[in-house]
This record gives structure tokens, sequence and C-alpha cells, in this order.
């Protein structure tokens, strides 16, 4: 919560107030994703990976982390499932949106549920951020593996054996391998952005403490 200076009252909201405003905020900021995305998407696609139709630059999943830092958990997760909608309207595969969601939701429910566990801490403590991040990208990391995996057997089953790590330079290996290594290296990479530039954008204009969910 935000400092009370001398001479002013705290202002406790009711729960179904603070309900109110996390659903607001969830849908006004998966809102704001939405439109982001439309407004940057030669962007987001122009970095795709061949094959993969993986996005190297996507920052809506940034406005879905910042929500969730700000108005909490509730928020994060509308805001998550409304942005993922809106990316349809941007995303060629049809797929892409669930697997963007699923690769997101980790860096919400992971750091939420570590920070119950010991609520005397704060969440934007460096040391206690960082741990929560190591938990849930490796959570991210293995969920993603595991639905790639199931994606390209099925779905795509007929693209799997031409799948290739061409991307970093070492095209000769394919297939199985290529998503056992590929996926862990792109899945930290867009994690530690998803991470770092919310917590500097929050944490740094102090906005968890004007809006005092944490």
């Amino acid at each position: 919560m935000s400092e009370v200076l001398p001479g002013e009252t705290k202002a406790i909201r009711s729960k179904k107030s603070n309900f109110i405003i996390q659903l607001a905020g969830g849908a006004i900021f998966g809102a704001l994703s939405t439109v982001l995305a439309i407004v940057i998407s030669p962007i987001i696609n122009a970095s795709r990976i061949p094959g993969w139709q993986i996005a190297m630059f996507d920052p809506t999943s940034w406005v879905w982390i910042i929500c969730f830092l700000v108005f909490g958990l509730k928020a994060g997760i509308i805001c998550s499932i409304t942005g993922s909608f809106g990316l349809l309207i941007i995303d060629p595969t049809g797929i892409g949106p669930a697997f963007k969601f699923c690769a997101t939701i980790p860096l919400i429910l992971i750091p939420y549920f570590i920070f119950k566990l010991n609520e005397s801490q704060k969440l934007k403590e460096p040391k206690k951020f960082v741990i929560s991040g190591i938990a849930s990208i490796a959570v991210r990391i293995a969920l993603m593996i595991l639905l790639n995996l199931l994606f390209f057997a099925t779905i795509w089953a007929d693209f799997f054996e031409f799948m290739n790590l061409e991307v970093i330079g070492i095209a000769n290996i394919t297939g199985l391998s290529a998503i056992l290594i590929f996926t862990p290296i792109i899945n930290l990479y867009t994690s530690v952005l998803d991470l770092v530039v919310p917590y500097i954008l929050v944490f740094g204009a102090k906005l968890d403490e004007k809006f005092g969910f944490w």
C-alpha cells in the first residue's frame, strides 16, 4: 500500500471494490494489449522465425504482466485471456495466441503463489522477484516443450521432420532434437524480457504503491 502522510487517513477498499477494480483493470489492459498488437503487428510479424512462426519481439505479454503486477492475480488472468483473443486478429497461425497464453500464464501464477507462501515480503523485492522468476521460467519451459511436442505430433505432424535450427546457425539439427534444443532457448529469451521490462516499468514508477493491491 502507498505511504500514509501525516494528516491523511488510510482508505480501505471492500472486497467488492477490489474485485470491480481488478475486473476493470484486467479488461482495460487486455484491450490495450490488443490495440498494441494491432498497431505494431508489422513489427511482430516481421520478427517471426521462419518455420517456427514464433515472434522474437512481441511486447503484448508485457502488458499482461504489467497488469498483474499492478492489479493482482485476477486482473492478470483476465487481461491475459482477453489479450489472447485479441491476438487472433493478427496471428497467421491460428494457434499462436493459445501458445502465447500458455507461455505467459506461468509468469503470473508462479510468482503469485510464491508471494502467498510468504506474505511478509514484497513481490517487488529483487531477490524475491528473481527467485519467483527463475521458478516461473522453469515451469514455462517445461510446459512449452510438452505443448510443442504434442502440437507437432498431432496438428503439424507433417512438418515435424522439417523443423531445424537454422535460426541459430545449425540447420543440420532437425525434428525432435531441434524442438528440445530451441524451445528452452526461445522461451528463456522471451521470459526474461516478459519479466524484466514490466518489473522496471511498474516498480520504477511505483505503480504498485499507487493502486495498493500488493
